[in-house]
């Protein structure tokens, strides 16, 4: 059979519904209420009516996963990237309150291998089903010349909602507030440039090896790839305590994504506050240790670019510390009280941490 020009172009239009055919048992996995339709048309449906909502808000959030998908790339390890499109998608939607409904990826490559994409796609899934949001579509781009053989991109795109009256939007934050932090599951999505040039420049490392900040057996690629924790539905249960209002407990949440405390806790903080942090209240994990000795990173390279073991922070009254703190713990969150809220005038800073030369040296 004579092929097409655009298949002579280097663009395989069949590979790409072999593809759609293969993944649509992964993405029947993520069915939850409101998905009306199956893959492949022009627009996914969702019918947000069915999902019980009477007053509700959209909240919408897209991201990709950084030179983290380098690491992917180099080492044919492609089984985790597609949660961490997810995680960085939906933890950004539930610090509003937002329960995640619906995702979409974007996988766009120079040749299209269908083995790495279903693997890359069969971990989007996995990531939808941690996060009880449904994959109702996506884009799978085959560009040649534009990418080099092997390698990919993937972005995804997530809608949420939430109950107008119960949206967390920080601005009943104040003095004396309380801050707990969420364990990371290791590096997240964020750094990676960063890592990518320690791991390459410093020598006796490669992916292969066996990480040397671990005690464990795994690669330094395995530990590399942890995949971004998924919090959604810890938070959404914690969510659910309500005050003598009806309102959740808790006052406002930051995603410690890109840009580290010093960019992302401000985000959610309202004028003349700030978050004083305890670097000595929670533990820093190994990979964050070892990082910081074989970089000589400073403290403000730790802070503003990594999220030094704290993936995820909620800020509550005192009050409501314990409960929420029990909450967490019991949905297998690791909860540490790592600092409280403080006044702040126009000049000071918005992000205080203490004690990190003695408790990261």
């Amino acid at each position: 059979m004579k092929e097409t020009a655009y298949k002579q172009a280097g663009v395989d239009i069949d590979a790409a519904a072999d593809l759609v055919e293969r993944i649509k048992p992964h993405v029947k996995t993520t069915k939850r209420s409101g998905v009306m339709d199956g893959l492949g048309g022009f627009g996914a449906l969702f019918d947000l009516k069915e999902t019980g909502y009477k007053d509700p808000v959209l909240v919408s959030g897209t991201d990709g996963v950084g030179t983290k998908i380098k690491i992917a790339i180099d080492t044919g390890k492609h089984d985790t990237i597609g949660i961490d499109a997810v995680a960085m998608c939906v933890n950004d939607i539930i610090v509003q309150g937002a329960e995640p409904l619906f995702f979409l990826d974007y996988f766009a490559t120079g040749k299209l291998d269908n083995d790495v994409a279903e693997s890359v796609i069969a971990s989007v899934a996995e990531g939808c089903r941690q996060a009880g949001c449904a994959l109702i579509g996506g884009e799978t781009a085959e560009m040649p010349g534009l990418y080099a053989p092997g390698d990919y991109d993937l972005a995804g795109f997530s809608v949420g909602a939430v109950e107008r009256d119960q949206m967390i939007t920080g601005e009943t934050i104040e003095d004396g507030d309380i801050i707990l932090g969420l364990a990371a599951s290791g590096l997240h999505s964020n750094g990676f440039s960063l890592v990518r040039r320690l791991v390459e420049t410093t020598q006796g490392f490669d992916y292969d090896s066996p990480a040397p900040f671990s005690s464990t057996t795994q690669s330094l690629k395995e530990e590399l790839l942890t995949p971004t924790k998924i919090y959604v539905k810890s938070i959404l249960a914690a969510l659910k305590e309500k005050d003598e209002q009806g309102r959740s407990t808790i006052k406002g949440m930051a995603h410690i994504t890109g840009g580290g405390f010093v960019e992302n806790i401000p985000r959610v903080l309202p004028d003349g506050v700030a978050a004083q942090i305890d670097a000595a209240s929670w533990p820093l994990p190994p990979v964050f240790k070892w990082l910081k000795e074989i970089g000589k990173l400073s403290v403000e390279d730790m802070t503003s670019t990594l999220n030094c073991g704290i993936g995820m922070i909620v800020i509550c009254h005192p009050d409501h510390a314990d409960s929420l703190s029990s909450i967490l713990s019991g949905e297998g969150e690791s909860v540490y009280t790592i600092g409280s809220i403080t006044k702040r005038d126009v000049s000071d800073l918005s992000v205080i941490i203490d004690n990190t030369e003695k408790s990261w040296s």
